[in-house]
């Protein structure tokens, strides 16, 4: 199995690993700049053509833009936010705030401008970095008078305090530097919760070198890592999988100019690891399915010679020719799709892990790889379930110092060292976590039962014309599920399919469990519309009250599949 582990009933652990660099991710940046200054580091398009960056030309603009916020008056421990898509002036940006002694906070591109409003105040940011945006004013409504604004050289924002390439050159490099306190916040990231405010996770310049060094001691990189950024750098997911990684390893980044232009520079890229989250993968399928129907893919996947052929070219014109390791997170994925992926050749390792333990948590890899589940403990991670509540508990010298001005609720968090993810779980005999749905998401119908919907929804999500499904049914007499389709296929292909799919899955359920009805979308859900988080985790309540009306008007309806 690789990887000893201590496992008891309910409990798993990994043994501590040997850092490799135990140094501040600052730090790593001159060291790379040190030692291959004439690599390249960044790699940034612009209408389709690639600026590179190296690993020097970084350093000397970090230290520049280091210099130039002390002279702003930036003082250790002032918060200073940054936004706008992933591009190589984030990156920097944020490596210069780092070395400034401030705190970095990611703010979502597309988050509504009152959430905007709300993390500049509350985490009392001084200064605002500002780069590419699709809807720049609608961010811009959303900053408080009090931030000084900094734009990054890219077209198209709006007037900013401060530019990026003037302040590059009115200053010289700063030199004198010190890493900071290990034990100190370095970032906050604010989660992007299902309900309520954001809250403010404090992560310390330790947790991101010991969260390094256990990834870098169990995934095997290499020296020639090429990395392919565009989920939001403000999520802790790619913060740490693709920015850090990429300090601690070497590693080359290149970023999506826009999503329009995600499937050919991702061919172009070709990146060694890939990692994206649920609905992206599932997007990933629909694409293929368009131009290779199931039926004629599965029988050319039969045929000894031509299966080959088919897979070496789809996952070639995927970009993933290269990828060593293809990695989901963020939210859970279904199984069979899972499944579904490996026909083609392509192994998806799920990994589990949230902003409150720097994500670092448990992980498949691509030689211990046990669909369904989450993998096992990262190195010097402990895993155990609550035997009353099932629910998942993590303590490792990853997680959080806590949630920036909310005692309270951090003191409900953590216990004893250990998180309280929120997440319900078990473990198998090798110690393998499976992630069986969300506390909270649990709901009572009109029978006075509970039902747990996330393994229903991953069941049902198994058809790839659904791109996201949510179940509903408090007070109801039995759940129903609101679902959006991805597809043009048509609508009563459709709806037979699913109706067929719900009476087959309904025959394994609890009386209490089993499918109403399917209520059928091609409505976009959005973050701006506020029923997805920026990671495109479904925010249950918000959905259901958008649909509760028409569901309800509907639900006498003959048909148990009905398009809204």
């Amino acid at each position: 199995m690789g990887q000893s582990l201590t496992i008891k009933k309910n409990y798993v652990s990994a043994p501590s690993a040997p850092i490799q660099h135990d140094r501040d991710p600052v730090a790593m940046l001159f060291h790379w700049a040190e030692t291959r200054p004439k690599s390249t580091y960044l790699r940034q398009p612009f209408n389709g053509v690639w600026r590179e960056y190296s690993w020097a030309e970084v350093a000397d603009q970090v230290r520049r833009m280091a210099a130039a916020l002390k002279a702003l008056g930036l003082q250790p421990g002032d918060a200073v936010a940054l936004t706008g898509k992933n591009t190589a002036h984030w990156i920097m940006a944020d490596l210069a705030v780092g070395m400034a002694g401030g705190i970095s906070v990611g703010i979502y591109p597309n988050q509504a401008s009152e959430t905007t409003r709300y993390v500049l105040e509350h985490s009392g940011t001084k200064f605002l970095f500002f780069g590419p945006l699709l809807d720049p004013q609608q961010l811009a409504d959303g900053i408080p008078d009090s931030v000084k604004t900094i734009g990054m050289p890219y077209p198209d924002l709006p007037e900013t305090d401060y530019g990026w390439d003037a302040l590059i050159k009115e200053h010289e490099p700063l030199q004198d530097w010190e890493p900071n306190d290990p034990d100190a916040v370095h970032t906050m990231i604010y989660t992007s919760g299902t309900t309520g405010n954001p809250k403010g996770v404090m992560l310390t310049t330790r947790s991101a070198r010991e969260t390094m060094g256990g990834v870098i001691n169990r995934l095997e990189f290499r020296d020639d890592e090429r990395f392919f950024s565009y989920l939001p750098l403000a999520h802790i997911f790619e913060r740490g999988v693709v920015e850090l990684c990429s300090l601690y390893v070497g590693a080359e980044i290149s970023f999506m100019e826009s999503l329009d232009k995600l499937a050919s520079q991702l061919a172009e890229v070709a990146p060694t690891r890939f990692y994206g989250v649920p609905v992206v993968y599932g997007r990933i399928q629909s694409g293929i399915l368009e131009k290779l129907p199931q039926k004629k893919m599965d029988r050319l996947l039969r045929l000894p010679i031509i299966s080959g052929l088919i897979r070496k070219k789809v996952v070639g014109g995927l970009g993933l020719q290269n990828a060593r390791m293809v990695v989901s997170g963020a939210a859970p994925m279904p199984e069979a799709q899972i499944n579904w992926f490996a026909k083609l050749g392509v192994t998806i390792c799920q990994g589990y892990g949230m902003s409150e333990n720097s994500a670092y948590c448990t992980t498949n890899t691509p030689t211990e790889n046990r669909v369904g589940s989450v993998g096992r403990p990262m190195p010097g991670v402990e895993i155990k379930i609550d035997e009353a509540t099932e629910e998942v508990l993590a303590r490792s010298a990853a997680t959080m110092l806590g949630y920036y001005k909310n005692e309270e609720k951090t003191a409900e968090t953590i216990t004893d060292g250990w998180l309280h993810t929120g997440d319900k779980g078990r473990i198998d005999k090798d110690g393998y976590l499976y992630i069986t749905g969300r506390i909270k998401d649990a709901f009572k119908t009109s029978k006075g039962k509970y039902v747990d919907p996330a393994p229903i929804e991953d069941k049902l999500a198994t058809d790839g014309a659904i791109d996201q499904i949510c179940l509903i049914g408090s007070g109801m007499k039995l759940p129903v599920g609101i679902v959006r389709i991805d597809s043009e296929d048509d609508k009563a292909e459709i709806a037979k399919r699913l109706a067929e799919k719900v009476e087959a899955l309904n025959k394994t359920l609890e009386p209490h469990e089993r499918v109403g009805k399917l209520f059928l979308t091609r409505d976009e859900w959005t973050v701006e519309d506020g029923l997805v988080t920026p990671t495109m985790k479904i925010k249950r309540p918000q959905l259901e009250d958008r649909y509760r009306n028409q569901v309800e008007a509907m639900l006498g309806h003959d048909d148990k599949v009905v398009w809204l």
